[in-house]
């Protein structure tokens, strides 16, 4: 593929403030697919928006959203000047399952071990661990890859999608260690994390995940990965 048919940003969009992230018991009744946004969520999407569209300035974008329901009222919310025709819902994107119905006494337990044992390897009791997200979000690069290859894909690619799955999307992008993944923050909610072309026409972050473990020290790699 040639490199000069990447687009000029990949724009990564964590979901507006969901049901569950104001009250967890949700998972109880409503699956996680269907979890949607509260109102300061649609807030913080329709704020958001007003961002990119500013970072966009009216040049060609390509969207992929994962098929959760808070991820595409995200979308709706940001109000992109995309046709449908560039929108791809895309099940790789999805958050971590969990499986089913959760307890959330259970899920707060399985937290509290994962944080025990790491993000990466540990698996939620009939779930997904998060090398299990890594593989799923490495085929779709691949994917998203060969969409490059035309001159006409547009010049700016916007993924909404969720916040462990844009940790796991940058740890495969630029080749991190399980240790740098584990020692990083989710971002916000409706925050946005930016792969800007350089003039060799690979990419860096625009500003660096947040660290919550600053005993981890990143590579030389690591530091390569941001501007």
């Amino acid at each position: 593929m040639s490199l000069e048919h990447r687009p000029d940003r990949i724009i990564l969009v964590r979901h507006g403030e969901s049901e569950a992230n104001a009250d967890d018991t949700i998972y109880e009744r409503v699956p996680d697919h269907r979890i949607g946004l509260t109102p300061k969520g649609f807030e913080q999407a329709r704020a958001a928006g007003a961002r990119i569209r500013e970072v966009l300035d009216g040049a060609s974008v390509e969207v992929y959203v994962s098929p959760y329901l808070r991820t595409r009222q995200t979308l709706a919310a940001l109000e992109l000047p995309v046709a449908d025709r560039d929108v791809r819902v895309e099940p790789r994107l999805r958050e971590q399952d969990w499986a089913n119905f959760q307890d959330p006494t259970v899920i707060a337990e399985e937290k509290a071990l994962r944080d025990r044992y790491g993000h990466f390897f540990y698996r939620f009791s009939d779930g997904e661990s998060g090398s299990d997200v890594y593989d799923r979000v490495s085929t779709f690069l691949e994917s998203m890859h060969r969409n490059f290859e035309t001159p006409a894909a547009p010049r700016n690619v916007v993924v909404v999608t969720h916040g462990l799955t844009m940790r796991l999307f940058c740890m495969r992008w630029f080749h991190w260690s399980v240790e740098y993944f584990e020692s990083l923050d989710n971002p916000g909610n409706a925050a946005s994390v930016v792969l800007r072309k350089q003039a060799d026409h690979h990419y860096r972050l625009e500003q660096p995940f947040t660290q919550w473990d600053p005993g981890v020290v990143p590579t030389e790699r690591e530091r390569s990965s941001w501007l």
